[in-house]
């Protein structure tokens, strides 16, 4: 299993194999007991003893059937947004007597479907796996990645895939003259840190769309002492403010009394350092009062006017959960 510590060296970063960015897994070589789309669920993989379909064991992961020539099985999978990866888990939980005894993944930049003339690039290479297992694989390639290819050596099951990573977007890209949602991942808006992410993954709020249940989203534990919760964003797009979207979607009980907003224009510098900083950055927006289950909009008007910014903190006083943050504006 993966230890502990691997694992938080991955919680700030992004799984841009998602289906909550639009990620698919359009194509496989096989998939007669397992459609390929289960392993790219968000969800931990489970297992029922009982449960059987037309085929045979339901399993939940991608599963071929048993290879009885030469050859191997794949899978590909279309990221939901191009970036640069760090990590790529491969999970066999629940797989003890069909897991595949190896695998291999690669990608390549190309948006277009890959073909037959693709270049891929190895990520991880033809690497040893265990049944009923999850590994993690340092992936050391700056290139953006839109494609994954997944061999499995020979046959069998995989529970989950997930690749770990930074949204890519080039700035010179971006429309100056539309208003653009400088925070979203699919522009390379990205969590830093925040103080306490206790439930949820805290990188969801900056995807499309409203949280499907109160689980899709950041919420911390609840405050027994004194301060509040926070949580720092790179803009993807750096630009100036115009409006800002806090969803509590699905919060009821739980979510904050107020929020407010620093903001900064920064160089380029480690994110620890960002975070520290932060501290000292000015008001782009003094708390305001929330409600629940309710889509907030804090127009100019809320807004002090800091000009082109890099860097938003998000407070939430004293804590609880946010659905989905949104900052609008024009690039800079």
């Amino acid at each position: 299993m993966i230890d502990p510590a691997a694992l938080q060296s991955v919680a700030k970063l992004v799984n841009l194999a998602s289906p909550r960015l639009g990620a698919s897994a359009p194509e496989a070589s096989d998939s007669f007991f397992g459609a390929p789309e289960r392993m790219i669920q968000d969800s931990e993989p489970v297992f029922y003893p009982e449960k059987f379909d037309a085929n045979g064991k339901w399993m939940d992961g991608w599963e071929t059937r048993r290879r009885r020539g030469l050859g191997h099985d794949w899978c590909l999978v279309r990221l939901g947004v191009p970036g640069v990866l760090s990590a790529i888990e491969l999970d066999t939980r629940h797989f003890t007597g069909n897991f595949p005894p190896g695998a291999m993944v690669e990608g390549c930049a190309t948006l277009d479907p890959p073909g037959p003339d693709t270049v891929w690039r190895v990520l991880v290479p033809a690497s040893a796996l265990v049944g009923n297992d999850r590994k993690l694989f340092t992936v050391d390639d700056p290139t953006p990645i839109a494609w994954l290819r997944l061999s499995i050596f020979p046959d069998g099951g995989i529970a989950r895939l997930r690749a770990y990573g930074t949204p890519f977007f080039d700035p010179a890209d971006a429309d100056a003259n539309a208003e653009l949602e400088l925070s979203a991942i699919k522009y390379g808006g990205r969590i830093l840190g925040y103080s306490d992410a206790h439930y949820g993954a805290p990188w969801v709020i900056l995807t499309e769309g409203r949280g499907a249940t109160m689980g899709d989203g950041w919420e911390t534990r609840r405050r027994r002492e004194p301060g509040h919760d926070w949580m720092v964003i790179a803009l993807g797009i750096p630009g100036t403010i115009d409006r800002i979207e806090v969803d509590t979607a699905h919060f009821k009980g739980n979510f904050p009394d107020k929020v407010s907003l620093q903001g900064c224009a920064m160089a380029a510098m480690p994110d620890d350092a960002v975070i520290c900083q932060s501290m000292f950055w000015a008001d782009l927006m003094t708390p305001q009062p929330l409600a629940a289950d309710t889509i907030h909009s804090f127009g100019a008007e809320r807004l002090n006017p800091l000009g082109p910014i890099t860097h938003v903190r998000l407070n939430i006083h004293p804590d609880g959960g946010v659905s989905r943050f949104r900052a609008f504006g024009r690039a800079w």
